[in-house]
Parts: C-alpha cells; sequence; structure tokens
C-alpha cells in the first residue's frame, strides 16, 4: 500500500513539474513586460508556486549591459529601436530607478547607464546605431542565446575605444552585417569566444576599423558565409591579417573585401576557394603595401565583375600578379 502511494506521489510531482514548465513558458511568450522574470528571481513564493530554480532562471534572464560616456558627449542619442523600447530598461548612473526615455538631456552629466534587457528581444540589429557618445561597453550578463541578428549593432560608434564581448553569446547569430562598421577609435576587439557556425553575412563587418592594428580571427568558423564583400576594407592601420582557417567554400562576393588596407603587408589566401566568387571588384584596391599576393588558387570562372582589383596597388605587386593569372586592369 505504501508502495503504491509513494507510486502515485512521484507521478503526481512530475505531473506539477511538467504543468508548472509549461505555465511558466507560457508566461514567458505571452506577457508583454518581462518584468516577472525580476521580481520571480528574488520571490521564494513564486519560484515555488512554479518550481523554477535560480539556476534555471539564467536561461530566462536578462542581458545586461553597462556603458560609459565619453567627455563633452552630453545630450546624444543611445539609440534603441523603436519597435522594442518596451523591452529595454535603462537606469542613469547608479540610480535604480528606471528611466523610459533612451536619449540624454542636454544638461544631464550622466557618466555611466546600464540597459538590462528582457527577454522578448531576438534582434540586436541598430541596437548602438550612430551612438557616438559611447566610449566604452561592457556585457555583464548574456545568459541567452536567442539573439539571431547582429547586423549594424556598433555601426558608426566612433568614440567607442572599449569593448568587453567577454560573456557574448553569438551562438545562434546569422548575420553580422556592418556589425563594427565605422568603430574608427577602437584599437583592440577580442573576439577569441565568438561562435559564427550560424552566420552567413559578414559584408562591412569591420569596415573602417581604422584603428584596429591586429585582428585575431583564428576561431571563426565561416563554413556557411556567402557574402564577405567590404568586410575589413577601410581598415587602414592593420599590418597583418590571418585567414588561413578562413572556408569560402560559399563565399559568392568578395568585393572590396581588403580595400584600402593600406598598412597590409603581407596577405596569405592560399586556402581561399573562389569557385562560388562572382564580384572581386575593388577586392585589393589601395592595398599599397602590399608586395605580393599569391593568387594561383584563385578559380574566376564565375566571376562577373573583376574591375579595379589592383588600382593603388603598388607596380611591383601589379607585375606579379600579371605573372600568375591573366587579368588587365
Amino acid at each position: 500500500m505504501n508502495s503504491r502511494n509513494i507510486s502515485k506521489n512521484e507521478k503526481k510531482n512530475e505531473f506539477e513539474n511538467l504543468k508548472s514548465n509549461f505555465i511558466f513558458k507560457k508566461i514567458i511568450s505571452f506577457i508583454k513586460r518581462t518584468k516577472l522574470l525580476v521580481i520571480m528571481k528574488y520571490n521564494k513564493k513564486l519560484q515555488k508556486r512554479l518550481n523554477i530554480s535560480i539556476n534555471e532562471y539564467k536561461e530566462y534572464s536578462e542581458i545586461e549591459i553597462e556603458l560609459k560616456l565619453a567627455d563633452g558627449k552630453y545630450g546624444e542619442y543611445i539609440n534603441i529601436p523603436d519597435e522594442e523600447k518596451e523591452y529595454y530598461h535603462i537606469y542613469f548612473d547608479n540610480s535604480n530607478k528606471e528611466v523610459i526615455r533612451n536619449y540624454l538631456k542636454y544638461y544631464e552629466k550622466v557618466k555611466k547607464i546600464k540597459i538590462i534587457i528582457d527577454y522578448q528581444v531576438k534582434s540586436f540589429k541598430d541596437l548602438f546605431y550612430y551612438s557616438n557618445c559611447i566610449e566604452s561597453i561592457f556585457f555583464k550578463k548574456f545568459y541567452r542565446n536567442n539573439i539571431t541578428n547582429m547586423s549594424w549593432m556598433f555601426y558608426k560608434c566612433s568614440s567607442l575605444k572599449e569593448l568587453n564581448l567577454s560573456n557574448f553569446n553569438t551562438n545562434n547569430v546569422t548575420n553580422m552585417s556592418e556589425m563594427l562598421s565605422g568603430c574608427s577609435s577602437l584599437k583592440e576587439l577580442n573576439l577569441s569566444n565568438f561562435i559564427t557556425n550560424n552566420v552567413t553575412n559578414m559584408s562591412w563587418m569591420f569596415k573602417e576599423c581604422s584603428s584596429l592594428k591586429e585582428l585575431n580571427l583564428s576561431n571563426f568558423n565561416t563554413n556557411n558565409v556567402t557574402d564577405m564583400s567590404y568586410m575589413f576594407s577601410g581598415c587602414s592601420s592593420l599590418k597583418e591579417l590571418n585567414l588561413s582557417n578562413f572556408n569560402t567554400n560559399n563565399v559568392t562576393n568578395m568585393s572590396e573585401m581588403f580595400r584600402g588596407c593600406s598598412s597590409l603587408k603581407e596577405l596569405n589566401l592560399s586556402n581561399f576557394n573562389t569557385d562560388k566568387v562572382f564580384n572581386m571588384s575593388c577586392i585589393f584596391y589601395g592595398c599599397s603595401s602590399l608586395k605580393e599576393l599569391n593568387l594561383s588558387n584563385f578559380n574566376t570562372n564565375n566571376v562577373t565583375d573583376m574591375s579595379y582589383m589592383f588600382l593603388g596597388c603598388s607596380d611591383e605587386l601589379k607585375n606579379k600578379i600579371k605573372e600568375l593569372i591573366n587579368i588587365n586592369n
């Protein structure tokens, strides 16, 4: 009789657990503003009612970002996409009072901003678009993996000098186009934790990051990338760029990929597969420091545009290239 009761209790508990998890996920899916998550984190009764532990809470918890502002940039706009403003909670300096607006008033001397982002947000497209008042960005918490789009994320953050992405989660991101384009003050960038297995678009990703002197992309998986156009265009301070791990089997567009990389002295592309590429226009335009470039493995059978490929390159390089492939610029 006891064993029968235990069995019934176990089944009941199992059912309650399933029901609680189902209810919780429904709440997450339909509630307009997930402030409930923050409340639940500190509410033991609610946790018990929903049978959710703090560890499980992490799966649904917010992303937290800390921004530091550049001197003399007061009154500037902190961009947050209009359609999702209600899911962003903003706090100025060390205040616990949430600020509904996403801009600074001209007389405010705000030095630091904390942003907490609710679970509904699945795209970081345009997140800090043209926010040129930001000097430092630190992603302090980033438990979630539901972000799929990071295009234009830091576009034209021209005052940005420090970008801490050590907690960044890019597991399911498919689009990184223009992600860091125009971050002209960044001198270093650690992307060692980036997972790019699902990314298909890296066009314009580092365009005009003109202060970067080195860029380690050894962990990048580019198996699914189809567009690398303008990827490093305008990276005028880059002296070396190791792309030996790049898989370009699916890339169709390489136009202006290295345009304006005027400090690059060597570039090893021996592993590049260009079988599917149709556009190589201006790919090495303005790479004035390159003395050698081995393109013997380049397949140009499907390329329809090769205009200005070596414009602005040294005569020494052009002569060597002509010996390898029959291209007339």
